[in-house]
């Protein structure tokens, strides 16, 4: 099978879905199925080399909307070549395109929303909410409705979508999502990341591995925190991630402010090795998200044994929970310090059994082979 994925961006700096993609292009390549993808990124993009999936940039596109009419003329005259187009994420030039070239071609499309259409989004940003809903009715809801199926990654997010809008029809249809089994030498791993970072040996390291984004929950992990620190010396928070709205600085004096700024470690966006050996070389990963669709991350820290810190918001916790493969809390500064406590405070014998509880939670639920024959059903339409 030959599928095209359509996506604003694919910039391993864009987040989850695009490492989703990525991930499930290379695991569905050894079966036989060619993934390519269709962006408005930018066609001399210094990280189109070496990709490991085909990706016609045909951009850049032009403001947040990513408005991009290349994609339209190319999508016209290539789409027969593929036996399955799925659009992923919403909001964005690229899905309205989409729809009103497939649907005069007579072929149809499957739609993956990532999220976008989560009610958080409505409460956080009520006016840019006005304006997705003057938006909403001539654009997103028919790219919805005309779609063959619309795909949401776990039961959470297929229950939020129908709170956005009240106009509202789509054929749902939910998949599991999730990654590849990550590399394993741990030991190597954790010499490649601690070489680079000496003095975090030894150290208990608490992992948030994401966006530097006001969504995250940054500033509940930080001032949480600082709330128990004193508490466990050897104790250290390692923010890792791309800082995209310039929120870090502000970040950094809140931990200056409140007396923690060197218990915790900023070593930006990692990939490779030095992402695995910095899962590798903590204890537990912790993200208090207060929005968050999946969290691919959470998979990744699920397969390198990590329990998981997270808030309530983040839509797999249900299953986090029920297989006790972490602590759940509400995103609150008070949420985010009880899970804090819960894994600093446990004993080895917990810590132990919640790491053997976070690997069976990802090989039963996230492996990205379950993944893959769940997609594949859906688009052939057997689901």
């Amino acid at each position: 099978m030959k599928i095209l994925r359509i996506i604003s961006s694919m910039n391993p700096r864009s987040g989850g879905p695009s490492e989703g993609i990525r991930q499930l292009a290379v695991h569905m390549q050894a079966s036989g199925h060619v993934t390519e993808c269709l962006t408005a990124d930018a066609a001399d993009a210094d990280w189109l080399a070496g990709q490991p999936l085909t990706i016609h940039a045909l951009g850049p596109g032009r403001s947040g909307y990513a408005y991009c009419p290349a994609m339209g003329g190319w999508l016209r005259s290539h789409a027969h070549e593929y036996d399955a187009i799925i659009v992923s994420g919403l909001w964005q030039y690229h899905g309205l395109m989409a729809r009103k070239v497939l649907t005069r071609l007579g072929i149809p499309y499957h739609v993956m929303p990532h999220g976008m259409l989560d009610p958080w989004f409505k409460h956080t940003y009520p006016l840019k909410h006005l304006k997705k809903w003057l938006y909403w009715p001539w654009a997103e809801y028919r790219v919805l409705r005309d779609a063959q199926t619309v795909i949401f990654t776990c039961e959470e997010e297929r229950l939020l979508a129908r709170e956005s809008f009240w106009l509202y029809q789509c054929n749902e249809r939910v998949t599991a999502y999730g990654t590849d089994t990550p590399p394993q030498d741990k030991e190597r791993l954790q010499n490649v990341f601690l070489a680079q970072y000496p003095q975090l040996s030894g150290k208990r390291l608490i992992l948030f591995l994401s966006r530097i984004h006001v969504k995250k929950g940054c500033d509940l992990l930080i001032e949480a925190f600082a709330s128990i620190a004193a508490q466990y010396s050897d104790a250290h928070l390692l923010m890792a991630g791309p800082d995209q709205t310039g929120w870090q600085r502000e970040l950094e004096q809140l931990a200056q402010a409140l007396g923690i700024a060197d218990r915790i470690s900023w070593p930006g966006m990692l990939t490779g090795d030095m992402k695995w050996g910095a899962f590798h070389s903590s204890e537990v990963f912790c993200l208090p998200s207060h929005q968050e669709n999946f969290g691919i991350v959470v998979a990744e820290a699920l397969a390198c044994g990590k329990p998981v810190l997270i808030s309530n918001k983040v839509n797999i916790w249900r299953e986090i929970e029920a297989d006790r493969a972490g602590w759940v809390n509400e995103d609150s500064i008070k949420g985010t310090q009880s899970g804090l406590q819960s894994w600093l405070g446990s004993s080895v014998q917990q810590r132990e059994e919640m790491s053997a509880n976070a690997v069976a939670c990802f090989n039963n639920r996230f492996r990205i082979d379950r993944v893959a024959v769940r997609l594949l059903e859906i688009i052939n339409n057997n689901a």
